[in-house]
Parts: C-alpha cells; structure tokens; sequence
C-alpha cells in the first residue's frame, strides 16, 4: 500500500521545527520568543498595541512567546508605575494579548520579575541592603514576613496570569533581578532562613516555583530562567547552579531557561560583537544534570545556528527575543527554507535596548514597524505611481522596497556598483559583520519587490523627468576639518582607510571620537599591519572578510575572560586581550571622556575594548599641526608631539544635496530622507525609518 503523502513539506529544519510534548500540552516547534521589555507593557491604554506585537509574531510561526517583565507587586517595578500584575482588574486587560496570540495557534507565558535592587525607585528591596552599582538607590532589606509577602505575591500574580489567559508564567531567576540576588552569596548577606547556606539562599526561589506550581495547578507552564552563567567576581560556581537546576526541577518547574549575566556585568552578553550562539556550551552541560526541557539563549539569530544547537543535543528549545523583534515572519521564513530571506537581526540595541533603557517604546533598526505595528501599516497603494528613489543605502533601500510592497513602480538608482551606501563601509568594522545580513536581505527583498535597480548610474535632473515623486537618498560626504598642516600627505579620511585607498602604518591618530571615531579604532587595532602608504587606484571591492574574535567564540572568550569551561565561580577568568595591530591615539576636541555619546547600552562595550587594546582616549585637545615629525597638540595646557605614520580625520559629515539642488531650480519637488537629510553620525536606525514612513504615505 503505497505511503499517504503529507500534506505539509516536510521543514527546512526538522529538529527546530518538531513538536515539544511538555505532557498538558504541546508546543508547536521549538522556537521561544524570549522576553524583552517593549515599553507596551506599562500602561492599559498601550495594550491594543502589545496584542498587535505580539500577533504578528505568532502568525510568523513561533511556538512560545514569553512577555515582557511583569512585577508582582509595586515594590517590583523597574521603573514608577510600570508593568505590574497584583490585581484582578489588571489581568482582565491582558486577556486581548493572550487571546490575539491564541488565535494563531501560538502560545504565551507572562514574565514574572521583581527588579529588587535594580528596580529604579526608592521603594526597592532585596536580600540585603547593599546598593547595586549601576543604580543610584540602595535598597531596602526584606524582613522574614516581607520574605513570605513576596512568595505570596508571586503565586498570586501567576494565579492572575492564569486568569487573563496565560498558558503559563516565566519566573525571572537570572540577569541580577531579586531572585538571583537571594541566590548570589555576593548580595545576600542574610543569617536567617533565607540566607548563609546554598540552601538557604536557593529557598526564595525554590519556594516561588512550588506556591505558583500550587496556585496553577498541573496544567499550567513554567518556565524558570536559570542564571547559567553570571559573569560577575564571586559568582555561582557550576556546582551551584546544578543544585540549584535540581532544587528548582522538584519545585515543579516544567522548563528551564537560560539565564545568562548580570546588568552589572562587565562582559557583553548579546551586543553585536558577540560571536552568534557564544553562551550555548553552558546550557549543553547542564542538559546531562536535569530531565527538563532546556531553553539556549543569546545571540541565536538565524536557523542554521538554532537547528545546529537542537541537532547536536545541546538543548530542547531556542530563545530568540530580538530576531523576532527584526522579522515576525522569522520561523515562518526558515520552515519555508527561504532563511535568505530573514531580516536579520544585527544585535546592534540601538531601538530596542538602548530605548528602553532611555523610558523610550523599543522598535527595531532594521525594522521600524516593530512595536508600532497599528500605526506604521503598508496598505495597498490606491494609486501607483512611478517613484525614483536616488541612493541605494539603508534609508534608500528601505523607501524603494516598501513602496514597491504597496503597489507603486519603484526605480532605485545609484552610482555604486552595489547597493549598501554606509553599509558597506559598516560591515567591514570588526564586531560589525552582522551588517552583512541586512544587505543579503534587502538584495532578495529588491527583488522580490520588483524594484528595477539601476547601479553604476549617476542620476542627473535630467533623468528623474517623467517620475511622480523622486526620493534622494543620496547620503553623505564626510565634513572637512581645518587645522594647520591638515593638507600633510599624512592626513587621510576615513573612507580612504575604511575604502583601502591607504593603508595605515603602525601609529596612527584619530581625529574625532564619536562613533565613526570608534569605528576607525576598532579596525585599526585589529586589521594586520601592511605596507603603508596610498594606493595608485581606489580597490574594486573592500576587504571586510578579516577575521575577527566576533567570529570565533574561543578568541572572543580569551580577550574578555570567560571561562569557556565554565567552571569557575561566575564563569569568569583572567582577560587575555590580543595584542594590537597598531598603536593608536583617539582624539576629541571637546572635553570629557571621548565616547560618552555612544549608544545607552553598548557605549562602555566599545570604550572597553578599545581600552584593552591600550588605545589612548584623549579629551580636550588642541590640534597643533601634522609635519613630518609628527601630530603635535596640546592637552591640559601640554604640548606634545605624537610620531604618527598616518592622522585619520572622523570629524562629522555633511549632507551630500547636489541633486537637490538642481533638481529645486527646475521646480522639482524631491524628499530628503536619511544622510541627505540629517548627516548625524551615519544614523541607520533614523534612516531605514525615515524611508520606511515615506514609502508608507506615499
């Protein structure tokens, strides 16, 4: 008898697409959307919003969506007045949430977690009263009976959960939050019996997961997020944390999730810089102590690493909050087999973490409608009209290709031979190879746009005749500096860096400390010293295939001192920095520490590593003059002479508005989008915005 034939292929990926059996109840697949606070979550009026977040992404296909933090009660709160669940009238509300993720066929868990002493307000407790270093409050230490009011609160928020819709709760046992604090020797100071011991310490925890466990029920989710891997001096060691992998697998816990950090950690965890899948080891090695399922986690962005994780045996599930944030059509995507096709997540934080952080909504670089999915709506044009859009770059891409999604006839020119602009120049920046992906993806989204691209074409007034709306996109030209011998031989820009028309020699000064300032460091120190010197002719392509530790997760783990056996108490070890290709000096006119601008939660990553490689920041410097013996300049009223080979100039840019300009004297209309409009600091996030709302209401 001949087989019946499926009625559905079978996936592109068969271990991250298989069902997970939890015994009540089945996920779909394998893919966990993992917690990520939005801003949403703060006020009721927000809600239809969240319920809109979060349907998007279970009709893109993911098999658990995990919320963001909820308190269970005020003094939890990260911020005043933010995200909490301690009253009935509050769990009605999520009831549109849960029901919008259902309706899709995906199911959802609300995360429960008290901030304790990173909670930023005066109310906040903890274990003991020591004041966390990134936070401006000390706490209040919890008594015995505030000890047991918070476990009640717990069991009575994850009761509410249930009430509201919930198929389950994750209970926030990671990242620094209070339960990790009561299990840390390092902030629970405590002699009664909820400190001293292992066991005494781990009783806070252990005792949630049983009182929720008997609040819900059997049939009820819970996920506890377990910090594997702490990564701060006189942390857990790995005997710890499987005695308390076990301690919270008897409580009652049906899956364990991997924690990895704390916010006060010195070592980045999921910045860009991070080598993809860097953390999976720690949760392979504890899959061997408990029968749970297990949840990997951090830096997880593309299915053949998730797949890779699950085939190998390293974990039963894969926690990915941010690729889903950049693509909600993620799983849907890779099951097709059409992962070419994926927004990429590039972990850059620069609309996700670094907007929460600021009390702002989180969005997406790489894709505005996150979060703002009832407001930014690409409808069907009415009307489709033929739209030149000039400059292929990240604010030109994103306007020609949601345009051409809405219907109109969309022409993009540019005078490259590739399309990327900046993004070209971005992706060759050590730790920045994930910028790679976002022009993979916006090639096949031309494409499939039906974008008619014309590269290697300047275009000219004459040539965007005929056209309803001409788009500029056309960028930016890098600002002019003068200062005395700054037209020395030895003064380049840095795209003649950056672009390989000069190879720099092994002492070279920056001028101009913001994040293109950074950026020139960063591959100075890494690229390998060659001949020095300018080239006859500009390169054809640019070599940005140099490996880097963000490539190789052992290199990576040596230069920031993570134990890659993790082993040792907090997972930590000894820094061993490679050395650096070149000496370098990063200036800055203005005074203060150079780099202060750089983004909210990945600044003091790049000031670190640039600090490793024994680059000297210097502020408030007065720029001399550059001859043959050197770049001579004043700080703090001192002279001195730096014997640079090479001063590389990243003093700002300009908007490049030539087309404008012609185009204005024959009384054509055109749009400003991206560097053409505001050159600050080569602002991709401003830019595929700015494109994206353009082509939306065109």
């Amino acid at each position: 008898m001949a087989a019946i034939a499926s009625a559905e292929p079978a996936p592109a990926y068969p271990h991250l697409f298989s069902p997970l059996d939890l015994g009540f109840t089945t996920l779909r697949n394998r893919v966990l959307m993992g917690s990520m606070h939005t801003g949403l979550e703060d006020r009721a009026s927000d809600f239809p919003k969240l319920a809109a977040y979060f349907a998007e992404r279970a009709a893109g296909g993911v098999g658990l969506i995990v919320t963001g933090g909820f308190s269970p009660n005020m003094m939890g709160w990260l911020a005043p007045f933010g995200s909490k669940l301690s009253w009935p009238w509050e769990a009605r509300k999520h009831r549109q949430v849960t029901g919008a993720v259902h309706a899709h066929g995906a199911k959802i868990c609300l995360q429960l977690l008290h901030a304790g002493r990173y909670a930023y307000h005066p109310l906040q407790v903890a274990p003991s009263r020591i004041k966390s270093p990134i936070n401006p409050f000390t706490p209040r230490a919890l008594t015995g009976f505030g000890v047991e009011r918070t476990i009640s609160a717990y069991a009575s928020a994850a009761k509410l959960a249930r009430d509201g819709g919930y198929d389950g709760v994750e209970i926030m046992g990671s990242e620094g939050y209070l339960i990790n604090q009561f299990l840390s020797a390092r902030t629970n100071r405590r002699n009664d019996c909820w400190g001293g011991t292992l066991e005494k310490r781990m009783r806070f925890a252990t005792e949630i997961v049983r009182r929720v466990r008997e609040a819900c029920g059997p049939d009820f989710i819970i996920v506890y997020r377990l910090s594997m891997l702490e990564l701060v001096p006189d942390g857990s060691s790995w005997d710890e944390i499987v005695t308390q992998a076990k301690a919270i697998e008897a409580a009652g816990a049906t899956i364990l999730n991997t924690g990895i950090g704390w916010h006060e950690a010195r070592v980045p965890t999921i910045a860009t810089s991070v080598p993809r899948a860097a953390f999976a080891g720690v949760t392979a090695k504890l899959r061997p102590e408990v029968k749970l399922p297990l949840v990997a986690t951090n830096r997880i962005n593309m299915p053949d690493v998730a797949e890779g994780i699950l085939a190998s045996g390293g974990a039963d599930l894969v926690s990915m909050a941010r690729p889903l944030l950049a693509d909600p059509e993620w799983p849907n995507k890779a099951r097709a087999g059409r992962a070419d096709r994926i927004n990429t997540c590039i972990a850059c934080n620069q609309a996700c973490l670094d907007h929460v952080f600021e009390q702002k909504k989180a969005s997406c670089l790489v894709n505005p409608r996150a979060c703002a999915e009832t407001e930014l709506i690409y409808k069907r044009a009415a009307t489709p009209k033929r739209i030149a859009v000039v400059g292929a770059g990240p604010a030109g891409l994103a306007c020609a290709t949601v345009a051409a999604e809405r219907g109109h006839r969309v022409t993009l020119f540019d005078a490259s031979h590739r399309i990327g602009g900046q993004f070209n120049i971005a992706k060759t920046i050590p730790g920045k190879e994930e910028f790679h992906e976002t022009l993979r993806y916006f090639e096949h989204k031309l494409r499939d746009t039906g974008v008619e691209v014309r590269l290697s074409t300047t275009a000219d007034a004459e040539s965007l005749k005929g056209f309803d709306e001409v788009v500029l996109a056309t960028g930016i030209v890098p600002r002019t500096v003068r200062f005395p011998g700054s037209d020395h031989a030895r003064v380049v820009g840095y795209l003649d860096v950056l672009g390989g028309r000069v190879k720099p020699g092994a002492k070279v000064a920056i001028v101009g400390a913001g994040g293109i300032g950074f950026d020139v460091a960063e591959w100075l120190v890494h690229h390998p010293l060659v001949d020095a010197g300018v080239l006859d002719v500009a390169p054809t392509s640019v070599d940005d295939t140099h490996a880097t530790p963000a490539l190789d997760p052992q290199r990576w783990m040596a230069e920031w001192g993570v134990d890659p056996t993790f082993s040792s108490p907090g997972g930590l070890r000894k820094p061993e920095p490679e050395a650096p290709a070149r000496e370098v000096w990063l200036l800055q006119r203005s005074p203060g520490k150079p780099g202060a601008k750089l983004g909210k939660t990945t600044g003091w990553i790049h000031r670190a590593t640039l600090k490793a490689k024994q680059v000297t920041m210097l502020g408030g410097v007065e720029y001399l003059g550059v001859d043959d013996t050197g770049f001579r300049i004043r700080v703090d009223g001192q002279e001195q002479t730096l014997p640079v080979d090479h001063v590389v100039v990243c003093a700002g840019q300009e908007p490049r508005r030539d087309l404008h300009e012609a185009l204005k004297a024959q009384g054509v209309h055109a749009h400003l989008i991206g560097g053409a409009d505001i050159a600050a600091e080569l602002d991709a996030k401003r830019a595929i915005d700015q494109g994206s709302r353009l082509a939306a209401s065109l």
